[in-house]
């Protein structure tokens, strides 16, 4: 009996093992199953029952929760399912759809499959929206579970979905937006030249660093270098401080950095930017029919902002090339407030790499530098020369609500120089500084759906100091200072769908100061000036229905004061401003721009060793006498073609600038000194066609200009400008596989004019003291053409989670072409004509390493 009781015990034990290790099996398996006949198998394991609608269940799937406890059960399906789940009793639940749910989603192009920054989501029938963030990202709460979704983008077409497609943070839901290439609403240029380069309805040019792609010999979207890329832009001299927009000298440029003017844009003496380009949102590049609400700038507006979104995430980043390392981060402290910041440093006074020493050659090849160290001096004399540069700049976003928005924006750029010689007996030593400090902060303000305001205030200083101090003989101090304070009003009404109105009042104080202390023979100069600019403006911007004919018009007036000079003056300026942009037919458009403009604030070069032959510039303040007020008159015609992947565009211009002294203009010869008062004026026509797909881009410029001085009181009295390039071209193209990007191009242009001396005896005049040279006709020698070829490439990859790198490397001028940039005359101590050449770059590798988080 003993056995037998024991077989039934085992036969009744395999029964319950055989009866109950299904539903246990698919309680605890990790496999997909469907909702409700998972709770089916939850009610005949724990002896409850459950409530529920079967269409809302029905189309749910979930994994297995990996637990034995109904607790645990019940609460991990509330969180992977969203769904509200209530005990009635110990063995009652009642299952529910939420009526509200948290949505979150990363915006992609599926073109360029980058992320879409500032595209808007709005729930269809509330009042709910959000913009998103710099990561392409967006996360709204307590949606209605029934809602519908749209997330639009200018340039993409508008997407549609419910809010249940989009519940759940983990991961966020990735929606592809497309690019709507065809309507004719989309009159924006994409992927002009590179991608993040694009053309903007009123002609204007905007570049995007998140999104830049390479230029040739560019391995860091070094803003003020890449717009040298746009036809009419370059810079005769090679470098970022000293750039020529139609003919035009580079004080006759507006840069703006967060609506604050900068008076100083370049780094190592002006060729690299002074703007760290990784918290830049971008860049706004106008050559003509520009806004009221700009003042000055002659020639062109170079319009810089941040990032002026806060984020729900930490961006940062750093990297490094062969002549400096930088840092930045945006920090969001709450849902309201955040800071930007960045911060960049030179290597270049404890180490010397290949890129530094070809930079120090370029820079200091003309100065008194370069000039004492040769092989021929005393070997008995020690040189040293500590040079290095940096910047800073901060931010803080703080957003009082949805309609009230506050920002505060600092940039401290800095470039140092101390050169010293030293010997037994004597110890001579020369420093120079040249230091930007600025600060401004704004109020965007939205009163209705009607009425907009933006408030603008900056404080901005530019420093240029220098300080030549021998042991012995004449000791020379030099310096100039600028000041400026502004506040500035726009005004934004809504008359009519289509139609917008622009109104705004700016007031701004100028004062600069011009100090010289020379030792033997006793010397001092010292010279004020501050001038008050009240200005008015108003413009009205039209849109047609059919989105055909885009207009913008408007009238300027300044009132200008001189304050503290001997001679006080006033005047009352009108500037009309034009800007039109119609289409044609699919693909065409036409773009007619003209505008009036004037400037009181420009830089004089009036020695060639000022501030020790390297920063031979320094700003000074109209003054209605020896120095008037700039003024210029532009127009110009376009015709553009852009359809698939062409684009091809012809635009021609005529310009006229009055007011100008052979003082501003740079003049090396006879006229150096004089301080005539002329003008110039300029016309010509620009080409690009552009070939662009999804993997290259290849384009060709051309260029052609006649630009030409009138000044009254000199022989000849008409003569070519010193900028007056005839023909420039470029060639160039990208080419984008995978991760790896590589750009090759190369520009060419014909040499500008200079004033070579008489030949012969008749050289020198040397019957004054000092004697002086005798020159020909005013620039009637032209210098060598000029051809430079320059290649970079870049590759990215990862290195962790969320970490994302990429290394460059870039090589201007690999033909290592001796291009002369300018060439004057000087007597030296033995009473002989001695001619100075100033060199291009020769052959210049970088490297750069970068990360971003």
């Amino acid at each position: 009996m003993l056995k037998h009781h024991k077989y039934y015990v085992f036969l009744i034990g395999l029964y319950i093992c055989l009866v109950a290790s299904p539903a246990r099996a698919q309680i605890t398996s990790t496999q997909k199953t469907n909702l409700i006949s998972y709770i089916e198998e939850l009610e005949r394991e724990f002896n409850i029952k459950f409530s529920y609608a079967d269409e809302d269940l029905r189309p749910i799937q979930i994994t297995v929760p990996d637990s034995n406890s109904l607790p645990e059960i019940i609460e991990d399906l509330r969180k992977n399912t969203l769904l509200n789940i209530t005990k009635l009793d110990e063995r009652y639940f009642a299952i529910s759809k939420p009526n509200f749910v948290d949505i979150c989603a990363n915006v992609v192009d599926n073109f360029e499959n980058s992320t879409i920054m500032n595209a808007t989501v709005e729930v269809l029938g509330n009042s709910i929206s959000q913009i998103t963030d710099l990561e392409g990202k967006f996360y709204l709460k307590e949606v209605p579970r029934n809602a519908n979704i749209a997330i639009k983008h200018l340039g993409f077409k508008t997407k549609y979905l419910t809010a249940e497609e989009l519940t759940g943070n983990n991961p966020c839901k990735t929606i592809l937006l497309s690019p709507n290439y065809q309507q004719l609403e989309e009159v924006v240029v994409y992927q002009f030249l590179t991608t993040g380069i694009t053309k903007k309805p009123d002609a204007s040019i905007e570049l995007n660093t998140d999104k830049f792609g390479i230029l040739p010999g560019l391995i860091e979207p070094d803003v003020l270098q890449t717009i040298q890329a746009l036809p009419g832009i370059k810079s005769v001299d090679e470098t970022v401080s000293d750039i020529n927009v139609r003919g035009g000298t580079n004080d006759q440029n507006l840069v703006l950095w967060d609506g604050i003017k900068m008076y100083q844009s370049g780094h190592f003496f002006g060729l690299i930017s002074a703007f760290n380009p990784y918290l830049i949102e971008k860049v706004n590049i106008i050559k003509n029919g520009t806004s009221v609400q700009y003042g000055d700038g002659v020639s062109s507006v170079i319009n810089i902002s941040t990032r002026n979104n806060i984020t729900d995430s930490f961006i940062g980043g750093a990297g490094f090339n062969l002549l400096s390392g930088d840092v930045y981060g945006h920090l969001p402290l709450s849902e309201k407030v955040s800071v930007q910041f960045s911060g960049r440093r030179s290597t270049t006074d404890f180490i010397n790499t290949p890129t530094y020493n070809r930079f120090f050659d370029k820079v200091f090849q003309d100065s008194e530098v370069k000039d004492n160290d040769n092989p021929s001096n005393d070997e008995n004399i020690v040189r040293n020369e500590d040079f290095y540069f940096y910047d800073f700049t901060g931010k803080l976003l703080y957003d009082i609500n949805e309609n009230q928005k506050v920002r505060i924006s600092l940039i401290n750029t800095n470039n140092h120089l101390r050169y010293t010689e030293k010997t037994e007996d004597r110890t001579a030593t020369s420093l120079l500084d040249q230091a930007n400090l600025s600060f401004g902060g704004s109020l965007e303000s939205i009163w209705n759906s009607k009425w907009s305001t933006h408030l603008n205030l900056y404080y901005t200083s530019y420093n240029l100091d220098s300080q030549n101090i021998p042991s012995e003989s004449q000791q020379l101090f030099q310096s100039n200072q600028v000041l400026e304070k502004a506040v500035k009003l726009n005004t934004n009404y809504k008359l009519a769908n289509g139609l917008n109105w622009l109104n705004g009042y700016q007031l701004n104080e100028v004062g600069i100061t011009n100090f010289t202390q020379v030792s033997q023979p006793t010397y001092k100069s010292n010279i004020k000036g501050v001038i008050l600019t009240h200005s008015l403006f108003s413009e009205l911007d039209y849109e047609s229905k059919n989105k055909k004919l885009i207009a913008r018009g408007g009238l300027r007036l300044n009132y200008i004061k001189n304050l503290k000079t001997f001679k006080t003056f006033e005047k009352i300026i009108l500037e009309p401003r034009l800007n039109i942009n119609y289409a044609l037919a699919d693909g065409f458009k036409t773009e007619l721009l003209g505008e009036f403009k004037s400037q009181t604030t420009n830089q004089i070069i009036d020695l060639e060793q000022n501030f020790l032959g390297i920063e031979k510039r320094r700003w000074i303040l109209s003054d209605d006498d020896i120095l008037p007020i700039t003024k210029s008159k532009q127009i110009s015609l376009g015709l553009n073609y852009d359809k698939n992947t062409l684009y091809v565009g012809i635009e021609g211009f005529y310009k006229k600038v009055d007011g100008i002294s052979t003082a501003t203009q740079g003049f090396q010869n006879q006229n150096q000194f004089s301080g005539e008062i002329g003008k110039y004026d300029v016309s010509g026509i620009e080409f690009l066609i552009n070939k662009k797909t999804a993997t290259y881009s290849t384009w060709f410029s051309y260029a052609y200009n006649t630009n030409n001085y009138t000044f009254e009181n000199i022989t000849p009295s008409k003569f070519p400008n010193n900028l007056d390039i005839k023909h420039t071209l470029t060639f160039a193209g990208t080419y984008t596989y995978k991760n790896f990007r590589m750009g090759l191009g190369a520009n060419y242009h014909t040499g500008k004019p200079y004033t070579k001396p008489q030949e012969g005896n008749n050289s020198i005049i040397i019957d004054v003291f000092p004697n002086k040279i005798n020159y020909e006709d005013p620039n009637s020698s032209r210098l060598p053409a000029y051809l430079r070829a320059d290649a970079s490439v870049i590759y990215n990859f990862k290195i962790g989670t969320g970490i994302k790198s990429s290394v460059g490397a870039s090589v201007l001028n690999i033909l290592n072409k001796k291009n002369i940039l300018n060439t004057y005359y000087r007597i030296d101590d033995q009473n002989e004509i001695e001619t100075v050449e100033q060199i291009s770059l020769g052959i210049t590798p970088n490297f750069s390493f970068r990360m971003s988080f």
